[in-house]
């Protein structure tokens, strides 16, 4: 088979025998891949620092028929992210990163947007004034680009809007808002804020609203409660990082 040539993020490796390696990789040309780099453990390996963990490379890699797995024979490093060697809560933002691709997505389904979306993330985490809205933006690019982002404006199961009210049924399990007729007889639902509501839309949308709007401490918490929760339901369990994010 054809090689193929993509940037990849380098989301997860696996030590195999003696010098190999095996990589997960999310590339923007297609999508997630899971690759053997034979002999990309050795010193002088045609690998060195391509296969770097949360790293972007340049890769080649030869598809496989049926279950194998397929052949990576290129991997050279493009892009460092210099903050997540000298902060300690960037790095946990950026394993966050790399679980969501892991786990959110599909082996060769491409999402060019979801990759430059990682990419963007990655640069900035350092900035920890930014970095909480910077990862729940990145969750919410996940869930946009899978089909599961949750209804903000309207009722999730009747369409009906949901703009009247300070006070704002959502649900998880349902799809995202809820109407008063909707919501009886549904599993999990949170009562949130008008406010919270429509700061998960800011960071949810282009633009610099997410940047400018003033969210206090406790409806950040209530936002990323919010968000997580979607997620969790997604993946049917918590994401294993989400609890070393921090506020």
């Amino acid at each position: 088979m054809a090689a193929n040539r993509s940037l990849a993020l380098v989301v997860r490796t696996v030590d195999v025998f003696e010098t190999s390696t095996v990589a997960t990789l999310f590339t923007r040309e297609m999508g997630k891949v899971s690759g053997l780099a034979k002999g990309g453990r050795r010193l002088k390996s045609a690998f060195h620092g391509g296969l770097d963990l949360l790293g972007v490379s340049d890769i080649v890699l030869i598809p496989k028929a049926s279950e194998s797995l397929d052949l990576l024979t290129e991997a050279a490093p493009v892009e460092r992210f210099p903050c997540l060697r000298r902060d300690l809560a960037a790095l946990y933002a950026g394993y966050y990163i790399a679980e969501l691709l892991t786990d959110l997505t599909d082996f060769h389904d491409p999402h060019p947007k979801l990759f430059d979306a990682a990419r963007i993330t990655l640069r900035h985490l350092g900035d920890a004034g930014l970095r909480p809205r910077r990862v729940l933006r990145f969750e919410l690019a996940c869930l946009r680009e899978i089909g599961l982002m949750p209804t903000l404006d309207r009722c999730s199961q009747c369409g009906e809007p949901t703009t009247e009210g300070e006070a704002v049924a959502f649900g998880p399990a349902t799809g995202g808002t809820l109407c008063p007729a909707c919501r009886p007889g549904q599993p999990h639902v949170a009562v949130l804020s008008r406010r919270t509501i429509d700061s998960v839309r800011a960071l949810a949308s282009p633009g610099n609203e997410w940047r400018e709007r003033e969210m206090a401490g406790s409806e950040l918490a209530s936002v990323r409660q919010a968000v997580g929760a979607v997620v969790s339901h997604v993946l049917g369990r918590r994401p294993r990082v989400q609890p070393y994010l921090g506020a």
